[in-house]
């Protein structure tokens, strides 16, 4: 879910972890105006302390201006948990997922109805992954299935299915054709879309696969895994191009690591990745050495969800039990990163 110093607001679009109950990401607005928002699962209006009593399906989604917290615009047509969403890049159009195995467009300046419904997987869809033309989206399923849609027309192209392949998330890399998609089977596959094949698997991990984001340069990719009691609870750097080999592994977090960005460079004064884990807290990585700058404890937050970059000193961190976290990067004594609001 990473957005980055030449995207300030997402335009590469962004997505959502399927383990999200309250759940961030930036929506791009493709306009000068000065408005920035984020996009976020909200628990269908209740509270947080009745969303801790109660188990609600959350089926709206909910537009935030994340600077003010302020509410912009709600949208339901969901008939059981949003999984996932995407943003098109420069519009004000994006896409939901859910576990009534629908995909739906929505418009923030249109009607708060579905302009497109997209049906094609049998089961719950966890994947969303936007082309950088915005031309196609492609969705993968807990039914093993990636579907390749053309946005334009909302028909579907393509279909390719695998064995075991229960898709945790994907995500396209910037001006290629190429789709990341990480799985319960505990595989990162890269799908060339031309045809919708895949065309490098990398060597499977120990645990299962939670999340993916590439760099915006398209050269380098992260992984997420699961885990608990620090076994596994790693995030792992892996090399895009021809030799597609690992980098470096990120170790430190106690419980499944469920997020990451790639800092951009207006937050980071080297290549930095940060990550978001079920433990509540936050990590700031040394990209090329592994070595953990900073941690933030987001005591009573429950598990972190997901990951976004706001602005150049901003990030935006969702949380099971207190919604979300925008956090400030601070280098004024070393590098620290500070809870400076929560809606």
């Amino acid at each position: 879910m990473a957005t980055h110093q030449e995207d300030p607001i997402g335009l590469r679009g962004t997505q959502l972890p399927a383990t999200a109950r309250n759940a961030a990401a930036p929506l791009p607005m493709g306009r000068s105006s000065s408005e920035d928002f984020s996009l976020l699962l909200c628990f269908d209006g209740e509270t947080a302390e009745q969303t801790q009593t109660q188990h609600l399906q959350i089926q709206m989604v909910v537009v935030y201006d994340w600077k003010t917290g302020n509410v912009v615009k709600r949208f339901k047509g969901h008939d059981r948990e949003i999984t996932k969403l995407v943003c098109i890049p420069r519009s004000s159009q994006f896409f939901s997922a859910s576990r009534d195995r629908m995909v739906f467009m929505w418009d923030l300046h249109g009607s708060s109805q579905p302009r497109q419904r997209l049906a094609g997987h049998d089961m719950v869809v966890t994947g969303l992954a936007m082309s950088p033309d915005s031309s196609q989206l492609c969705t993968g399923s807990r039914d093993n299935t990636l579907l390749l849609w053309d946005v334009g027309t909302g028909q579907c192209m393509e279909k390719a299915c695998v064995s075991r392949n229960l898709v945790t998330h994907l995500c396209w890399v910037p001006k290629e054709p190429y789709v990341l998609q990480t799985s319960e089977d505990k595989t990162i596959r890269l799908w060339d879309t031309r045809g919708l094949q895949v065309a490098h698997m990398f060597p499977p991990k120990q645990h299962i696969q939670t999340y993916c984001e590439v760099s915006v340069d398209g050269h380098k990719c992260v992984s997420c895994s699961s885990g608990f009691g620090g076994e596994g609870c790693e995030a792992t750097l892996w090399d895009l191009r021809q030799t597609r080999t690992r980098i470096c592994e990120y170790k430190g977090h106690f419980q499944t690591v469920a997020s990451c960005v790639f800092l951009p460079k207006t937050l980071a004064l080297m290549p930095m990745i940060a990550t978001s884990s079920h433990d509540s807290k936050v990590k700031i990585w040394n990209q090329d050495t592994g070595a953990c700058l900073f941690t933030l404890s987001l005591d009573g937050s429950g598990p972190l969800t997901s990951l976004a970059v706001g602005d150049a000193t901003s990030l935006l961190c969702a949380s099971f039990n207190r919604g979300i976290h925008l956090l400030r990067v601070d280098h004024s004594r070393g590098l620290e990163l500070q809870e400076v609001a929560a809606f």
